[in-house]
């Protein structure tokens, strides 16, 4: 399988700088205020606030396992894709012959039928990814302006359906494709279709027609399976109310954390004079790091909500769709300048 990007520490840093800005502007602005404008009134208790802080843990926590749940699971999907084409392209190869057929073939002849089911798979897949990079109402993770600061995009938005298809199957499969709303699902019914004429030809025995419907039912599960993830975000009421109760935490936070910093200067005012007016400041990189901390975990969460939408650390569906066809028609003896390349890496990142 293929491996997404894992952040360093400074492109983390780089990724939130923005929020990170934004924290530094709020605690400076209520510590200025609270210091120099005599507001030691404003302030509340720990004990309200860790309460929320506790709350808002958790269900950050909640959400970010649902997330990795949710990335797991299309990854396992997708490795399921991976064998069961290679399967595919193996039966493929081996079970078409003369073997059983009434009235012999040329070799070219059975050659150009295991061509042609091995390319209107590789049209599946290509309809399969770009099914899943349609965008939902509820896919914005792509739109936040470091994703577009970057030029992190995956390769379906650089291609259109059609030039993906064209290629791969014939004039009369892709008008019937591009007429149903499902494309990828006309695509295995076009393929099982073709199975059975070859059986009635004697192209494929009986028995490697079963094998080969039965390799057909399971990318029907896998594209189920994979198209429910798609279609099903993390219930909506969740993650909007992860992201209110994270700000109110986080707005709320000053209040509490300054005036505690301030107790604690007074307390050696007497012993350290200097070090105890500038304690309050200390509040700042303290707030920062507990804020981002917070804001950090619960926007990973959102980002692992769609694997699909093709960020950097969504399913790599573009790459592994192409590995595959690589594979594929590797094993059908095409030479490498004839097959595509895998698409590149940017950003650390694969597609």
């Amino acid at each position: 399988m293929h491996i997404k990007r894992n952040y360093t520490a400074k492109e983390m840093v780089w990724w939130t700088r923005f929020e990170t800005l934004l924290f530094i502007i709020i605690i400076t602005v209520f510590v200025t205020a609270y210091h120099f404008l005599d507001i030691n009134w404003l302030k509340i208790p720990w004990t309200p606030l860790g309460l929320i802080g506790t709350a808002v843990a958790f269900v950050i926590g909640f959400q970010n396992n649902s997330a990795y749940g949710r990335i797991w699971e299309a990854r396992k999907i997708w490795g399921g894709i991976v064998n069961t084409s290679r399967t595919l392209g193996m039966f493929v190869q081996d079970m078409f012959t003369n073997e059983y057929a009434k009235d012999k073939k040329t070799d070219e002849y059975i050659w150009s039928q295991v061509k042609a089911v091995t390319y209107r798979h590789v049209a599946w897949m290509n309809a399969l990814r770009h099914a899943m990079r349609m965008p939902k109402p509820w896919e914005t993770t792509s739109n936040h302006k470091t994703n577009v600061e970057w030029g992190i995009r995956p390769p379906e938005l650089d291609s259109t359906l059609e030039a993906d298809l064209k290629p791969y199957i014939s004039n009369n499969d892709f008008d019937y494709v591009m007429s149903k709303n499902n494309k990828q699902t006309a695509l295995l019914y076009l393929q099982s279709k073709h199975l059975k004429a070859l059986k009635e030809e004697g192209i494929i025995w009986e028995f490697s027609f079963l094998e080969l419907e039965g390799v057909l039912q399971e990318l029907f599960n896998l594209q189920g399976k994979s198209e429910r993830i798609k279609n099903f975000p993390y219930p909506r009421q969740f993650a909007t109310l992860n992201h209110f109760f994270m700000w109110i935490f986080i707005l709320l936070l000053p209040l509490a954390l300054v005036p505690q910093f301030a107790e604690i200067g007074s307390g050696f005012e007497s012993t350290y004079p200097i070090i105890s007016k500038i304690f309050i400041w200390l509040s700042i990189p303290m707030y920062v790091i507990i804020a981002w901390i917070f804001h950090t975990m619960e926007r990973i969460g959102r980002t692992g909500d769609n694997p699909f939408e093709g960020t950097a650390n969504d399913v790599p569906i573009s790459t592994i769709a192409r590995g595959i066809e690589i594979d594929l028609r590797q094993n059908l003896g095409e030479a490498d300048k004839d097959i595509p390349k895998q698409y590149p890496i940017k950003y650390h990142t694969q597609f």
